[in-house]
């Protein structure tokens, strides 16, 4: 232990030095530490999501690659499900529940206000069993009405009983929906929701829709309506897109191994950076201590007690700034997440819920820290190697 010793007296006789290079080390671990919790709170995020509606099946209509790019809203509008196509997964997904929906962007008014909102039409019978009403009354099936999103009854001010104007219409809102978030089938918190009948009347009964929205019975029998659908409808030609939440999270999890990688990426090379700064204090201290070394081999040391002395003292660099890393990490971690999160969510109730932590996230802490101890410990192996391949007399005989 006396070399271990040694290697701590160094560093405190040297302590400015080494306090820089153990503040490279917790910037680096830190960065990496963070950088992981981020990525795995986002999949956390998503993957609750996504499993809040996972007994859904998703058509929507199929666009060629020739037709426009993706997002083209003169190939939005074009692209429909014609009503007869509605009653053949009708079929299939008995005794699931099928549900069309018809879109499109209108301006609504509201006393001094107006811009343009999302607005869905729904079957009047299904709307309560796929949203569900924070304050006032459902839709019925020939009542006059409208239901308002959450944030968007929020901002304008709307309540039950309010009049709001919807295109060259004046409609009385019947209620106000809950908040539902992101989700894969539909996300009426800016929008707002009315009867297709009401759609229709005013704006065309043409029976074509925007997207049509399955709910099994039973889970399992998810892949078995999606394989029917597809022999169905997409029998000649591709005329339908047709996925569900899992699609979703898979396609996701591509993703985010990819985010991961990058921001991992680059909490490692803040971690490399300082390890650069281990090195050359490494290479100063061995430098300053020629003497010291020549006279330990003269009275019995040997290249291997050497090359443990200051193999020690980057050790000891990489440990303290890689713990004290590693512990910051979960207040950085959970700040930079709680951010994301709140971003992604645009502020919801949901993403104030959401959890930062899951079980794999500490995973990534003492990952952090043990990289930061290997990285520093191979920093230091060089100047360590050199110093204990000197010979006694070589030492003591230094300028």
């Amino acid at each position: 232990m006396i070399f271990f010793d040694l290697a701590k007296r160094n560093l405190k006789i040297h302590w400015i030095r080494s306090f820089l290079a153990i503040l490279g080390i917790i910037i680096g671990v830190l960065a990496i530490a963070s950088m992981g919790i981020l990525g795995h709170s986002i999949s956390l995020l998503v993957a609750n999501l996504i499993s809040d509606v996972g007994d859904t099946v998703i058509v929507t209509p199929h666009v060629a690659a020739g037709q426009g790019f993706i997002g083209d809203p003169r190939v939005a509008v074009m692209a429909k499900i014609p009503g007869s196509d509605v009653e053949a997964i009708r079929k299939v997904a008995a005794p699931g529940r099928v549900v069309p929906v018809l879109r499109r962007a209108e301006e609504m008014t509201c006393g001094d206000d107006s811009g343009y909102v999302t607005l869905l039409g729904l079957p009047a019978g299904e709307i309560s069993g796929l949203l569900r009403v924070e304050k006032g009354l459902p839709l019925r099936e020939n009542a006059p009405g409208c239901l308002v999103g959450y944030y968007l009854a929020r901002e304008f001010g709307i309540g039950p009983g309010s009049r709001i104007g919807i295109g060259n219409q004046s409609q009385r809102v019947s209620g106000v929906l809950e908040e539902r978030g992101f989700a894969v089938d539909i996300n009426p918190d800016y929008a707002i929701v009315v009867t297709d009948r009401w759609f229709f009347e005013t704006y065309g009964d043409s029976k074509e829709y925007d997207q049509v929205i399955v709910k099994v019975s039973d889970v399992s029998q998810i892949d078995r309506v999606k394989r029917e659908i597809d022999q169905r409808l997409n029998r000649r030609e591709k005329v339908v897109d047709i996925f569900d939440s899992r699609d979703l999270l898979r396609q996701y999890d591509r993703i985010y191994d990819q985010i991961s990688l990058f921001l991992l990426s680059i909490g490692a090379i803040s971690l490399v950076v300082a390890s650069v700064s281990i090195l050359n204090v490494m290479i100063i201290s061995v430098t300053e201590r020629i003497h010291e070394v020549g006279i330990l081999r003269s009275i019995g040391a040997s290249r291997r007690d050497i090359l443990l002395m200051f193999l020690y003292e980057a050790m000891v660099l990489g440990a303290i700034g890689s713990i004290i890393g590693g512990v910051l990490s979960i207040a950085g971690g959970y700040l930079i997440s709680r951010v994301a999160i709140s971003v992604m969510t645009a502020g919801t109730t949901f993403g104030e819920s959401a959890s930062v932590f899951g079980p794999d996230t500490f995973a990534f802490i003492a990952g952090g820290i043990f990289f930061g101890v290997i990285v520093s410990t191979l920093s230091g192996l060089y100047p360590a190697w050199k110093a204990s391949r000197m010979t006694p007399i070589e030492a003591l005989r230094h300028e």
